[in-house]
């Protein structure tokens, strides 16, 4: 079953158990699975398919975070739109698996000691690695902490 499949089937859920909220938000994410497919022309793969609810939690991570603390009603709807996203994306690595992650590809590249003059060299190899498991920000965060 596609990424698209799982999501319509979670919705048909919703909707026969009346949960309109989680309806909503299964349909906003259904549709920009569907957008995406349209656009590529072709079905999503599941790396894809991971990139668009990524993006989505992204999203709705920026709205939650412009939002007034008085607007207590959208504050609480994103919040579960992100939750409900959540369960179809696989979770992203924790700080310690990526630093394993990193130390290995040091190893690899022999690299004893890494310089800001080496992050390009070792982004390079790193981030195919983890692209799609890892938080890029966090992975640039815990990189630059080792530099000597």
């Amino acid at each position: 079953m596609t990424k698209v499949d799982v999501v319509r089937a979670e919705m048909v859920k919703a909707m026969k158990a009346g949960d309109k909220e989680r309806k909503n938000a299964l349909s906003m994410l259904l549709s920009a699975l569907k957008n995406a497919t349209i656009d590529k022309r072709s079905d999503l793969t599941e790396e894809e398919a991971d990139v668009i609810v990524r993006k989505e939690i992204k999203q709705t991570q920026e709205t939650l975070d412009t939002t007034p603390a008085e607007r207590t009603e959208i504050i609480e709807e994103c919040k579960f739109r992100i939750a409900v996203y959540e369960e179809f994306v696989p979770k992203m690595m924790e700080a310690d698996a990526i630093e394993a992650v990193i130390k290995e590809t040091l190893a690899e590249l022999g690299i004893d000691a890494p310089t800001v003059k080496d992050k390009g060299k070792i982004m390079k190899v790193l981030m195919p690695k983890v692209k799609g498991k890892a938080d890029g920000k966090l992975v640039n965060q815990l990189l630059s902490g080792m530099f000597v």
